[in-house]
């Protein structure tokens, strides 16, 4: 009896030391864990009075630095994102007054009201003593009996047509300037990098949705957009302009596209609209559209050189009729063929035929009527001398003309 009295209390006692071997365990864990979390919470604290007290130690100075570059690190990132949205935000203010909405109002029939037959956006950008000049897409006011610009306060005004070109899409308007109290800042395209942040600001969908704004980046630079303005299935320019992932919708055509300091560096013209394709835009560069404005806004056309022809690409015409008709060596590949000569134009004078085949403008090799019109109009002059290198009839031959004045395409 006596010993198995013993032996529970052996039992006993042993459960009671390995109860209290683990709730000892337990303690010195938690004060073990609690002791590193106040070393790494608390180790600021430790430091500061340490240096107050005593002079750190090698292992203090090492855990300070850490404890100071996680500070540091931490606060700009704060910053950099309140410093993101406030940038954008004033640069919002700065400029929205100066987007405005353009109404193209047509009569449909003459037993009808005049209606707007659609609604785009503009930037006001100049003002005077009597006059504000807004900047649009052409293809917002073209075919309009009647232009109206609409402020931000809700005023419709009528605007005069100062000047169109379809071949950059650009339209100048022009309207009293005693509403208006706020202008654009033009900056500069030419300084933009792909990920710099882009704003678009404009009408979408009519003035509903007035005033909206999206942000993006700069998608892309200097991309070449074919524009086919007589709707033949043939591009007649190529227009270089900025690519950006702000949303831009049909009503926001004309509109500024913006950077963070509220300068105007794109005006707004098109999108590529496919089920496949989302955030692809395209803006006008600033610096490519204040030539043209300039020259608009005086009520003047585009001055552009023309040598005076009609044609062809080469590559169109069927093999047996650049063998026969053309008489061309197989080495000729690429060029233009006159399918006209204009009476009196400088291609006349010069002596230029039907059927010559255009290679060369000076040094410049000729592959398309689009790369012949590029380099007329972005690389000479009216009235500058160009050498044009042709084949007539198999053979290579070169004439001089002097370029005119056309103000039509």
């Amino acid at each position: 009896m006596s010993e198995e009295l013993n032996q529970e209390q052996t039992t006993e006692q042993s459960k009671k030391g390995k109860k209290e071997k683990n709730t000892l365990a337990m303690l010195m864990s938690g004060v073990a864990g609690g002791i590193i979390a106040a070393l790494f919470t608390g180790g600021i604290f430790l430091n500061i009075i340490n240096d107050e007290q005593a002079t750190p130690s090698e292992d203090n100075n090492q855990n300070e630095q850490t404890e100071q570059t996680s500070s540091e690190e931490a606060v700009p990132t704060t910053n950099l994102a309140n410093q993101s949205s406030n940038s954008i935000g004033s640069a919002v203010e700065k400029v929205s007054d100066a987007v405005v909405g353009v109404s193209n109002i047509q009569q449909i029939s003459l037993w009808e009201e005049s209606d707007a037959a659609g609604t785009g956006s503009g930037v006001i950008y100049k003002k005077d003593d009597e006059y504000a000049y807004v900047v649009t897409n052409n293809h917002v006011v073209e075919g309009a009996q009647e232009v109206e610009v609409i402020l931000t306060n809700g005023e419709h005004v009528a605007a005069n047509v100062m000047g169109t070109d379809a071949l950059t899409d650009l339209a100048v308007l022009r309207i009293p300037s005693d509403q208006v109290s706020t202008v654009a800042e033009l900056g500069s395209s030419d300084e933009l990098a792909v990920g710099d942040t882009a704003i678009a600001i404009g009408n979408p969908l009519g003035q509903e949705f007035a005033g909206s704004v999206t942000q993006g980046i700069i998608s892309g630079l200097d991309r070449a957009v074919d524009v086919d303005l007589n709707s033949d299935g043939q591009p007649d320019w190529t227009t270089n302009v900025i690519q950006t992932d702000a949303a831009i919708n049909p009503g926001n055509s004309g509109g500024a596209l913006i950077n963070t300091n509220g300068q105007v560096i794109g005006i707004n013209s098109m999108k590529i609209a496919q089920s496949t394709v989302e955030g692809i835009g395209f803006a006008i560069p600033i610096n490519d559209a204040k030539p043209i404005v300039e020259q608009l806004e005086t009520g003047n056309e585009v001055e552009r050189p023309f040598i005076g022809i009609s044609a062809i690409d080469l590559s169109t015409v069927p093999q047996r009729h650049i063998q026969e008709t053309l008489q061309l060596d197989e080495s000729v590949e690429k060029g233009v063929v006159v399918a006209q000569v204009e009476p009196s134009s400088p291609a006349e004078e010069a002596g230029l035929q039907q059927y010559d085949v255009v290679t060369k403008l000076n040094d410049k090799e000729i592959e398309s009527m689009l790369d012949l019109k590029k380099y007329l109009y972005s690389e000479t002059e009216v009235g500058e001398e160009v050498t044009v290198t042709f084949y007539r009839e198999g053979n290579l031959q070169t004439a001089t003309l002097v370029l005119n004045e056309q103000n039509d395409m």
